[in-house]
């Protein structure tokens, strides 16, 4: 019996081995406290994690590939919209009062304009400025959603 129970300790201890906890994985807090002595510390985990929380660097990073963070490329497309426009969301507001500029032209791509509608796309986002650039608790958001609106 107790040979057993140090059979199941030992493979415990093995498959633990194989799998090393990493903390927090990825983001800001991962890269600003990695020369930390001890990563698998709770110390050392709580304040990685909570430097990613503080700054939703994690989230970012994961989304973007950035600060360490991986993934397979895989974003859905209206996420990346999302992600472009609460990035850029001043420059966007500036090009769309001047009905040109990188930013718009961006948004437009990631929206699926074609090329050759980017004009009017760009037109459309000028006259309906004032509607379009709201304020309140999420502006970026509020912007796709209504130029989604406006485009179906």
């Amino acid at each position: 019996m107790l040979t057993a129970i140090v059979l199941i300790f030992l493979t415990i201890g093995v498959a633990l081995g194989a799998h090393p906890d990493n903390g927090p994985g990825c983001g800001l807090g991962k890269l600003a406290w990695s020369d930390y002595p001890n990563q698998q510390t709770i110390w050392a985990q709580v304040l990685q994690s909570t430097t990613n929380g503080t700054f939703g660097a994690q989230t970012f990073g994961i989304s973007s590939g950035t600060s360490g963070c991986t993934n397979n490329g895989t974003l859905f497309a209206s996420e990346k919209v999302n992600v472009f426009a609460a990035v850029n969301f001043d420059n966007l507001a500036q090009e769309m009062a001047q009905g040109q500029g990188e930013h718009l032209t961006s948004l437009a791509t990631l929206m699926g304009i074609p090329a050759e509608q980017h004009g009017v796309f760009f037109a459309m986002a000028q006259e309906k400025y004032m509607m379009l650039i709201q304020a309140g608790e999420n502006p970026s958001q509020a912007l796709i959603q209504a130029l989604y609106q406006l485009l179906i």
